[in-house]
């Protein structure tokens, strides 16, 4: 029996699989097996003359009966440690040296309750790296993801086919998936060769073709998530076709999020078209049901303020009595966030949607200057004036490995210690702030 990570325990233990029949089977086996070599043992003790040692090696002192019960309980005791030590080495990678007994893991396992509703809102590899540590706290994960993108893979099929890009959607799955780490592999997979398909994912082009089946981008998206068991939800911030464009400072314009990335000059305000596009039902439903609200981390200006800038997202997270946190970047954006502190991305944020529409705001603590200069980023970090906003939070979430990205692991740990920490002690009133000195 092979447990599979994801898979619900009842399904394994379900009547359909007769595994007490077939364990059954083994036991009758066994003792034919033991009844066979009795046969020989006997016939071989009749015919050969044995030296006198044998008496006492074969218990011939003790009265028959006697000696089969003894040998009926020694039988039984091996089968039960047997059967003990199988199942607990079948069991052992799927607990932890905290996890308590095997029946309140697997308890837990059956029955995963506990954990807060998280609702993740964002964009690229910023918001699936979260994805990854956030499943392991939580299975209650909704994530919350931008459509915007018109760039590579995602910005062809966008055109060819008239569907939301599905790039960002397929880094979800990926990172939520609990399936085989082939499948996963072959998800994420891009084709380098091939005139038609150099470029584009599998896994965009799983997504475009279910859309085709299923009949819309939604239904393609629960239908993926099912072929690749994801521990949690994925919704798109809006159904609506939108497009992304930025005014500088020096107020030229700047259309396509692919391209303003690449601007030379600071952003000054970016803004979708059409700017009434209506957020997905599911994804108010989330934010309103939600015990905790993370934004970000991500590109700024192209991750995160695109769902925000959605008729709706900002009406509903004001309204949404959740512990509301925002993950500032570890390190700026060449082209977005160029020079940028923590609270510069503080400021631009609240100059798109206002003030007081987060709670606390996670900085890195761990900051080094050893970014790749071809990178042309710096490390994020509070400025000396800065390091006692009483909203900012310095915490240790940055990767040993890449230091220009977070650790998902330690950034998930933050996120739920900050949430606990504070779950006593919040005012009650929707949307008014928690202040952290």
């Amino acid at each position: 029996m092979r447990l599979v990570r994801g898979t619900p325990y009842v399904k394994l233990l379900k009547p359909g699989m007769h595994i007490k029949r077939w364990l059954a089977l083994q036991v009758i086996g066994v003792a034919i097996l033991g009844l066979g070599i009795a046969y020989v043992l006997r016939e071989a003790y009749l015919s050969y003359r044995f030296p006198g040692a044998f008496y006492y090696l074969t218990l011939q002192f003790i009265p028959r009966y006697w000696r089969g019960a003894l040998f009926i309980v020694l039988a039984f005791a091996c089968l039960g440690v047997g059967l003990w030590r199988w199942s607990m080495a079948l069991l052992a990678p799927y607990q932890s040296e905290e996890s308590g007994s095997l029946v309140d893991r697997l308890h837990a396992y059956r029955f995963p309750t506990k954990g807060p509703r998280i609702a993740a809102i964002g964009g690229g590899t910023g918001l699936s790296n979260l994805l990854r540590g956030l499943k392991e706290v939580s299975p209650h994960l909704t994530a919350i993801v931008t459509v915007a993108d018109d760039g590579g893979s995602s910005g062809r099929l966008r055109r060819d086919f008239g569907v939301l890009p599905p790039g960002d959607v397929r880094n979800c799955i990926a990172a939520l998936s609990d399936t085989e780490p082939l499948l996963r592999s072959l998800f994420q997979y891009r084709f380098s060769e091939g005139s038609d398909l150099e470029g584009h994912s599998f896994g965009n082009l799983f997504i475009v073709a279910m859309s085709a089946v299923t009949g819309s981008f939604e239904e393609a998206i629960r239908a993926t998530s099912r072929v690749l068991a994801t521990s949690g939800q994925i919704v798109p911030s809006t159904l609506a076709d939108v497009t992304l464009s930025a005014i500088t400072k020096d107020g030229d314009r700047i259309y396509g999020e692919s391209t303003i990335g690449h601007s030379e000059k600071p952003i000054r305000e970016v803004f979708i078209e059409p700017p009434d596009a209506a957020a997905h039902p599911d994804a108010i439903a989330a934010i309103l049901d939600a015990d905790l609200i993370v934004f970000g981390p991500g590109s700024l200006y192209t991750s995160i303020l695109p769902n925000l800038l959605v008729r709706g997202i900002q009406e509903a997270i004001k309204r949404s009595p959740a512990l509301k946190i925002y993950v500032a970047n570890v390190a700026t954006q060449h082209g977005e966030t160029d020079h940028f502190s923590v609270s510069d991305h503080i400021r631009a944020l609240e100059n798109h949607v206002g003030r007081h529409l987060f709670d606390l705001v996670i900085a890195n603590s761990n900051v080094q200057d050893d970014l790749p200069a071809d990178w042309h980023s710096a490390p994020v970090a509070l400025r000396p004036d800065e390091e006692r906003d009483p909203r900012i939070v310095e915490m240790d979430v940055i990767s040993e490995e890449n230091r220009y990205k977070h650790d998902h692991t330690k950034l998930a740990h933050a996120i739920l210690q900050l949430y606990h920490s504070t779950r006593e002690t919040r005012v009650e009133e929707f949307g008014s702030p928690v202040l952290v000195d």
